[in-house]
Parts: C-alpha cells; structure tokens; sequence
C-alpha cells in the first residue's frame, strides 16, 4: 500500500472488533501521506529503522526499541529517514483500518515481497475510499 508493505497480524475478527495490529515495512523514504484517522488512535513499535514522525506540525524521530502513540483526529505522519529498510508493528483501537487497506491495498503474493511503487491508480484510489474508513488525506505522499 502506497509503497510499502503492510502485514496483517491480528484482525478486529481476532480481537473482537478491539484492536488491528500489522506489520510495516517501510522503504527509505516512504511512509504514507500527512493523515488523520477519525476514528483509531494508532501505536508504533520500531523494530528496525530510523523513523522521523510529524505530529501535528512537529516533527521528531523514533529508532529500534522505541514507540510512539498517536492519538486519533491529529494530523501525523512518518517517513524511514534511514538508509535500509524499517520495520515498525503498527496497532490500530479499535479495529477496522484494516478493512481500508483491504480495499485500496495491491495483494502481494507473500509476505517477503517487496512492495509495489504506488501507480497513479492506487493513490486514486486511497484518496477515493478513504474517507469511508474515518482517514483524512491533508498532504501528498512521499516519493
């Protein structure tokens, strides 16, 4: 999705609506576009990468074993500052973002594929359903 590669781990079918948890591997440079999430506050573990956050116009930077908590209606986004590749568990409460990366998200064929290069299409189409799922666009993404 949008260049990089999000891994579900446990769906709001698993925790009963409670919470979405995935995987993101995040390429240098990417990291999706300024948002705010109407509906989920999010948590974010790194487990590889140097991440810069922007919190509502403030900007800061997150390495391994580090976390951080976005709360929802407040703008933010991230971007790998790194050189290699980040990997970050996202958890999303409650559940249901999931069903929006279902819809606008590319399949890949496992879960060690590299991520696609957002088309013309897939930012359509973010941009498209979003709304529906409480997700905000404000910004444009990053190359």
């Amino acid at each position: 999705m949008a260049g990089d590669r999000y891994t579900f781990l446990l769906t709001g079918a698993q925790t009963g609506g409670a919470q979405f948890a995935f995987e993101a591997f995040v390429p240098p440079g990417n990291g999706p576009p300024p948002h705010v999430h109407h509906r989920e506050d999010e948590a974010f573990y790194i487990l590889q990468g140097e991440f810069e956050f922007v919190v509502n116009g403030e900007s800061f930077q997150r390495g391994p074993g580090e976390s951080f908590f976005g709360p929802r209606d407040v703008p933010h986004h991230f971007t790998n500052v790194g050189t290699t590749p980040g990997w970050m568990i996202i958890t999303t409460t409650p559940a249901g973002l999931e069903h929006f990366f279902a819809k606008v998200g590319t399949p890949l064929p496992n879960r060690h594929a590299d991520p696609l290069p957002p088309s013309a299409e897939d930012i359509g189409k973010l941009i498209q359903f979003a709304p529906d799922y409480g997700v905000e666009i404000i910004g444009p993404g990053h190359p």
